[in-house]
């Protein structure tokens, strides 16, 4: 359980507030009235909760909602030493164990590299309307820069076509942490100014062959984990942090590199969706967008100091992006606390990036309690949390599984929608994992998807704009965080199989049955309807 009930509605309302003490009483007026409305949101949110097993429809949605599945390049393709493809930094760091934490890697993975069309049509099957996928720059332009690879440009073309035969829309992602090796070897990847002129690039050459028939585009996937596990805990690739933190790192630095890498992720971004916008989005009608991976961040107790520590977390892990994009500059709470490390933004560089996306692509799993630890701004041997000032520990469940918290998520997107405007949101990553190898009967995804999905209807009713909504994911695929160990799919790849045949598990059928409005198979709609009342025990 999440905690006290007064604590989780004591967050979702503090999150509304930020005062200086220096505010008018006016201002002061319009945040209790927001307050108020919050108040009135959540009473209508907990009332549309109770009956956790209500019929849940196609149809409760907008006609251009669109549902979809994801997956990324290294985790499902395979392929990694054929037709010209060369190692990403995700290559290396799995074959260089992992950060120690598993064995195994991607160089066959689920084989869509070889097995693409089976999957799509597997996908129109189901009735998927998009899917979500990534593109191997290392596959594309094998050496970050230069000459592109015709055969990575024809498997491309291929996927593409046969998604658009099917009626499936293709939605890409350009960067889902797989740099081409070459580029981090050459000048140290994304910590150099150049990687955004190389990205630029690479992205141009990717609207130049697929924008004619992909129309929803995502620069990057999930920057603001990327940049703080690869290059402050070190746990992921690149594997970069100082000498004393967690990773056995041979190279970095954990108290500058984080904030150096998001600041040249931000500025491709923009350098991109310019260039899209200026010479590819008026012929060929697309949208171009960012995704990150929130977390959902409650206070460990009602103190004032834990509720300002989580009001602070927000900041540093999503208004890092999320304030450049609306107002230009960084949240001024990092300003403060990391001072010159943090790197700053010409006039030029602010315009640039203020307005630069279409759309916010949203990855949801895990919350996490907040603690104050302003304390730690003393230290010498200050990293990303440390100037933060806080300690978080995550929500966990009674056993593996991810817990379903999906009024966590709606406060989450309140939050945003306030905070920096009602820009569309795709929810892009949203899943739960199992064992690899446990029953088809894969009935906690089933819980968690009839969960999360249902609460849509509710935020869309509650004046949330989202466009859309991705599991996570399609097939099985190789996990960053436990390889093979545990799973996502709606499809079993069978890896003891040469021909890693898939398997559709019940969730599968579920998510099918709901996309093309059938009737619930009435052993499931008894299923959910006999653990109703612990599907909502996360508000």
């Amino acid at each position: 359980m999440m905690g006290p009930f007064m604590t989780s509605q004591h967050y979702k309302l503090t999150l509304f507030q930020q005062t200086n003490g220096t505010e008018s009483k006016g201002l002061k007026w319009k945040q209790m009235m927001r307050m108020l409305k919050v108040v009135l949101h959540l009473l209508i949110h907990l009332l549309t909760f109770l009956p956790a097993a209500l019929p849940l429809s196609r149809d409760q949605f907008p006609p251009n909602f669109v549902f979809g599945a994801s997956t990324s390049a290294y985790q499902v393709e395979g392929a990694a030493y054929e037709d010209g493809r060369k190692p990403s930094i995700w290559d290396t760091f799995a074959h260089a164990g992992n950060g120690n934490m598993f064995i195994g890697d991607g160089d066959v993975a689920s084989d869509q590299y070889h097995k693409y069309k089976e999957d799509v049509q597997l996908m129109a099957n189901m009735g998927l309307e998009a899917y979500r996928f990534s593109i191997s720059w290392s596959r594309l332009i094998p050496d970050g820069i230069g000459k592109v690879n015709p055969k990575g440009l024809q498997y491309y073309n291929n996927l593409i076509n046969e998604l658009i035969s099917h009626g499936i829309q293709p939605h890409v992602t350009l960067f889902h942490w797989d740099l081409p090796q070459t580029l981090e070897d050459e000048y140290g990847g994304w910590v150099s100014r150049r990687s955004v002129k190389d990205f630029t690039t690479y992205a141009d050459v990717c609207f130049k062959e697929f924008g004619d028939r992909v129309k929803y585009w995502t620069t990057m996937n999930e920057p603001n984990a990327y940049a703080t596990l690869g290059y402050d805990t070190g746990t992921f690739p690149p594997q970069r942090c100082s000498p004393s933190f967690i990773a056995n790192c041979s190279r970095g630095n954990s108290s500058t590199e984080p904030y150096l890498v998001a600041h040249y992720m931000l500025l491709a971004h923009a350098s991109t969706v310019r260039l899209y916008r200026k010479k590819y989005q008026s012929m060929q009608h697309g949208f171009i967008g960012f995704n990150l991976l929130p977390l959902g961040f409650l206070p460990k107790t009602n103190t004032s100091e834990d509720v300002t520590a989580t009001m602070r977390s927000y900041d540093f892990f999503i208004g890092w992006f999320m304030k450049p994009f609306t107002f230009g500059d960084y949240p001024d709470i990092m300003k403060k606390n990391v001072g010159s490390r943090l790197p700053s933004f010409t006039q030029k560089e602010s315009n640039l990036v203020k307005g630069s996306i279409d759309f916010i692509g949203i990855n949801f799993y895990y919350s996490y309690y907040v603690r104050d630890s302003i304390g730690n701004l003393q230290s010498e041997d200050r990293d990303f949390w440390t100037d933060a000032g806080v300690e978080i520990e995550r929500l966990e469940s009674t056993d593996d599984e991810i817990p379903i918290t999906p009024g966590i998520l709606q406060g989450l997107l309140h939050f945003m929608k306030n905070a920096y405007g009602n820009i569309p949101i795709y929810i892009h990553e949203n899943g739960q994992q199992t064992p690899h190898n446990s029953s088809l009967d894969d009935w906690p995804r089933i819980k968690y998807l009839h969960e999360y999905i249902g609460s849509l209807v509710d935020g869309i009713r509650s004046g949330l704009n989202i466009k859309g909504y991705f599991v996570w994911s399609f097939v099985d695929a190789f996990e960053i965080l436990n390889g093979y160990e545990s799973s996502f799919g709606l499809y079993y790849v069978d890896l003891n199989d040469p021909s890693l045949r898939r398997q559709p598990k019940l969730s599968a059928k579920w998510y099918s049955d709901f996309l093309k409005r059938k009737p619930m198979d009435p052993m499931i709609s008894k299923e959910i309807e006999k653990n109703a009342p612990v599907l909502s025990r996360i508000m």
